[in-house]
């Protein structure tokens, strides 16, 4: 039968996975957000509210549209409660591992023609969909982050996605008001690929003492043109996401170049993530964000 999108499941509560709730919630669709730690979801749903609020005082979205938006959300506490999804795109941390035990997980419950999608940044969408029990109706959607402000989607299709899964996905991403971009299913995809090495540079200019954190993004936000600065962006993307993007990266192209710096590997070991943990390459914790080296 057709496939047809009503319902969309949302595995993880995060920023992420809540900008992705957000979307689907204001285009029409009734979502289902679920996350394994279940007071992530309430949190979610909070930064969903104060979100659209902040969207109605800057006009783009009127006060009627986030109130129905907001009773479009409903908390999905276990994965049993994800059945009547017609579709469901997981966003959770960027692990194979885990990725691959939530999506086994799922056909145990969702029905025969629900797609599964990934929002991964960088593993093999073929991968994933190996690990279910239908790689024909698995794609990789990639959102761009923050997602409610972001207008590209990235499409990867999987060696087995079907034409109609593919078909299926960019009528889906067209009626979030969003623009796709499709690609291949190679490492990191096209934006990481070519953001992610730039950041790792950052960091390896840092390292080797070229500059400071100060310096070295005030040089690319005014010398290139950059509305923040890489290390700046690193903090916001979250440093254990980039390492984990290096890592897909230099594993899966076997290059050098792709290289995680050690300084990076130090600050996630050190629980220093960026802006989610308050220390990165910069610290939050006081009125504003002061550089760490």
């Amino acid at each position: 039968m057709p496939i047809e999108i009503k319902k969309v499941g949302v595995i993880g509560a995060g920023q992420m996975g809540n900008g992705i709730a957000h979307v689907c919630a204001l285009a029409g669709y009734e979502v289902f957000l679920h996350d394994a730690d279940s007071t992530r979801i309430g949190a979610g749903i909070a930064t969903i509210n104060g979100n659209m609020a902040r969207q109605v005082s800057k006009g783009t979205v009127t006060e009627d549209a986030r109130q129905s938006a907001l009773g479009r959300i409903t908390a999905a506490n276990t994965t049993e409660d994800l059945a009547p999804c017609d579709i469901v795109i997981e966003s959770a941390t960027e692990r194979e591992e885990v990725k691959r035990k939530i999506f086994t997980g799922l056909c145990a419950v969702l029905r025969p023609e629900a797609l599964l999608a990934s929002n991964t940044s960088s593993i093999s969408i073929t991968r994933l969909a190996a690990a279910t029990d239908r790689p024909e109706r698995f794609i990789g959607i990639h959102f761009m982050n923050p997602v409610p402000l972001m207008e590209l989607v990235e499409l990867v299709r999987g060696i087995a996605t079907d034409d109609e899964t593919f078909d299926v996905a960019k009528a889906f991403i067209a009626s979030l008001h969003k623009t796709y971009a499709v690609a291949e299913d190679f490492p990191a995809f096209i934006v990481n690929r070519i953001l992610l090495p730039m950041i790792n540079e950052a960091i390896y200019t840092l390292y080797e003492g070229v500059g400071s954190v100060d310096a070295i993004d005030k040089a690319m936000r005014l010398g290139a043109n950059h509305p923040m600065g890489p290390l700046q962006l690193a903090d916001f993307i979250g440093l254990d996401t980039c390492l984990a993007i290096m890592q897909v990266l230099h594993e899966g192209l076997a290059d050098s170049k792709y290289r995680p710096c050690p300084l990076l590997v130090k600050y996630v070991e050190a629980g220093w993530l960026g802006r989610k943990t308050h220390r990165g390459f910069y610290d939050y914790r006081g009125e504003k964000p002061v550089p760490t080296r």
